[in-house]
């Protein structure tokens, strides 16, 4: 049996230690962030846009920058690996065969900039303004998982890491992660960890930290309608010919009632309805509406009937067209009578739904709903499936923890209303959970012009990665 002076010792002991972690990260992080700050910069001025094939070599550069990245921070091994698609970046740093790993996923491929002439400033050159980084991937996700790269450099200069590390940065996160799931079936050896933690989420505010508990999936679709063969004279044809711009307005009005529940059959039947008692904790996080329809330049608020907003965002699956077009589009008038018609379609997912069935659904509403003067072809894009962390897990109680010990507050845990495809493929190929721990608001204009990332943000969550390590060892022994 240990003494009652030895207990006291190691007591101590442990506090010391302690203590020391939390000068020595604070000082070396201090000491070192404007540095931090420039480097993350620098990497936001590569217009790695996934989607765009134009920007093919800008893709294999940001995997070379981060690849150096890594190896700059004090990581053994850091390799950009290929994959049907554009490479993914694997880094790592081993300490003890006997200690628990981390493996941290992250995306260096953004968003398309467009509309550019809604930007304030130049989309990939990065700029400082009210103490936020305006620049695309600013936020998502750039500045979020260089935070863990520079959290690996704190605890590797000082001499206090206690986990080994592994990364795994892709390149496709923007377009579906349509090639990883091949890519981890293939690799897991070498991305065997015993936690996934991901930082491409956000919190409901500095002063209100939360962690996400879960995402939402996604099924993304593209709708094209056909009428004539050709653009026809608007005033000699009009009237007798369907207008694919009307056929299709009309396909994507039917999809809402007048309580914005969306009539698409079937598509609420695998829908896990959340409980009364879990819906009035959710809504005791703070929101103020008012400043809601200010940050989204929104008159009033809009949603299904019967639920908050905090429930439309996170526990309620949605239907939104993202794009539509077709017709004249130029300066000045031109009468026509348009060819075709396209909309581009997502649909939020939550538990219970999945990409490949609501899909189908999706795919099959419009192309039964057509009418017969007109042409429909409708196809898939990508698809993704929802995902929800365990409170009671080791990995959320180390992020719970170590938000508590940086801000002073216990996080507030809430459901993100994003989705991240390859979440359930991660955990069904390596066997572990995935921890959401992001450090971006959902104010900072994530997929819009003039996308930002708090100086404030990126330098808290550098300064509490650290701590997840340590407790997630601690919660290990």
């Amino acid at each position: 049996m240990i003494s009652f002076k030895k207990f006291i010792f190691a007591l101590l002991r442990k506090q010391n230690y302690t203590q020391f972690y939390m000068e020595a990260w604070k000082e070396y992080q201090e000491n070192n962030k404007e540095r931090f700050l420039k480097e993350m910069m620098d990497l936001l001025r590569i217009p790695s846009v996934s989607a765009k094939s134009e920007h093919k070599q800008d893709m294999a550069a940001c995997a070379d920058a981060v690849k150096k990245s890594f190896l700059d921070s004090g990581a053994d091994r850091a390799e950009v690996m290929q994959t049907d698609g554009f490479p993914v970046v694997f880094a790592e740093k081993f300490i003890d065969e006997n200690k628990p790993t981390v493996l941290v996923y992250g995306h260096y491929d953004v968003q398309p900039a467009e509309p550019l002439e809604l930007w304030h400033s130049k989309p990939f050159e990065p700029v400082i303004k009210d103490g936020k980084v305006f620049a695309r991937g600013s936020a998502d996700d750039k500045g979020q998982f260089f935070m863990h790269v520079k959290a690996l450099e704190t605890m590797v200069k000082t001499n206090t890491l206690y986990t080994n590390i592994k990364f795994l940065i892709e390149g496709e996160e923007e377009v579906g992660s349509p090639n990883l799931g091949k890519f981890v079936e293939e690799n897991k050896e070498l991305l065997k960890a015993d936690v996934i933690l991901i930082s491409d989420s956000s919190m409901l505010s500095l002063e209100t930290p939360s962690l996400d508990v879960g995402v939402r999936g996604l099924s993304y679709i593209e709708v094209e309608v056909t009428g004539p063969a050709r653009d026809l004279h608007s005033g000699t044809y009009g009237g007798a010919v369907a207008n694919p711009i009307t056929v299709l307005a009309k396909m994507i009005a039917s999809c809402h009632d007048e309580n914005n529940h969306i009539t698409i059959p079937g598509f609420y039947d695998d829908v896990l309805e959340v409980p009364e008692k879990e819906r009035a904790l959710m809504n005791k996080a703070p929101f103020d509406e008012d400043e809601y329809k200010r940050e989204t330049g929104s008159k009033e608020l809009w949603g299904e009937k019967g639920y908050t907003t905090i429930e439309r965002t996170g526990i309620r699956p949605t239907l939104e067209i993202n794009g539509i077009w077709g017709g004249y589009e130029g300066e000045g008038a031109k009468t026509v009578l348009p060819s075709k018609a396209t909309a581009k379609i997502s649909a939020r997912l939550v538990p219970n739904q999945t990409s490949a069935k609501m899909t189908k659904k999706l795919l099959d509403y419009f192309t039964s709903i057509a009418p017969s003067s007109v042409t429909v072809k409708a196809f898939e894009h990508h698809g993704g499936e929802p995902y929800l962390t365990p409170i009671d897990s080791k990995g959320y109680k180390a992020a719970k923890k170590a938000i508590e010990t940086t801000f002073g507050k216990t996080p507030v845990p809430v459901r993100g209303g994003g989705s991240i495809p390859i979440c359930t493929i991660l955990e069904k190929e390596l066997g572990v959970k995935i921890i959401f721990m992001g450090f971006g608001l959902d104010s900072d204009n994530l997929h819009s012009p003039n996308e930002k990332y708090g100086i404030e943000n990126f330098n808290k969550g550098i300064e509490t990665i650290p701590y997840f390590h340590k407790y997630f060892v601690e919660g290990n022994e």
